[in-house]
């Protein structure tokens, strides 16, 4: 009798490490899988283009004093395509992209895009030097001190540009300097969209 229930444990022994074996290549395989996916759709995207719970929603509010001294209420824009900037005279990404969004502003002005810049944590005499420094200000900028206006809209940096287009709703979020060829691809079609 003791010999059967040797060979029984014995017998059964090599059972378990199969199971164990199956059970690994199963993991393996699934977490191979969930990189795959990950690496296929992280690829295929550009990286500059965030996700936001802002899109396709409608956008926050945005009214406040501009550098020069007037009041701006972005429902005033409603009709128009809008691209909002938020910059600082302290960043040197905004350096690179501002010769892009106010040679934008002036191609396509009268196509109706309006771009609408959020001085973030600045001193307006800072803001209004580095302005003077690049051109001019090709386009209004509202002042944003506190960061209030940025935080409502789900800024974590600067320079961060959102979409809005003609009904007031949020279409895209990019971090980082804009580039023409943003503007080209993700800009242009929209202007010609209801």
């Amino acid at each position: 009798m003791t010999g059967d229930v040797n060979t029984t444990v014995a017998d059964a022994a090599p059972g378990r490490p199969r199971r164990r074996r199956r059970v690994w290549i199963a993991v393996l395989a699934a977490l191979a899988a969930t990189v795959a996916v990950v690496f296929s759709v992280g690829f295929g995207r550009d990286p500059s283009v965030v996700g936001s719970v802002l899109i396709n929603k409608p956008a926050p509010p945005l009214h406040g004093t501009t550098l020069d001294g007037t009041t701006l209420d972005l429902r005033s824009y409603r009709g128009k395509l809008v691209l909002v900037n938020v910059w600082a005279s302290w960043c040197a990404a905004c350096r690179t992209e501002h010769p892009v969004l106010a040679a934008t502003q002036q191609t396509y002005a009268s196509r109706g895009l309006q771009i609408i810049g959020v001085d973030m944590s600045d001193k307006p005499a800072d803001a209004r030097r580095f302005l003077t420094e690049m051109g001019g200000a090709a386009y209004p900028s509202v002042q944003d001190p506190n960061a209030q206006i940025a935080i409502g809209w789900g800024t974590f940096g600067v320079p961060e540009t959102y979409v809005v287009d003609r009904r007031g709703t949020i279409r895209e979020k990019v971090v980082g300097a804009v580039s023409t060829a943003w503007v080209d691809t993700h800009v242009v079609p929209l202007l010609d969209a209801p």
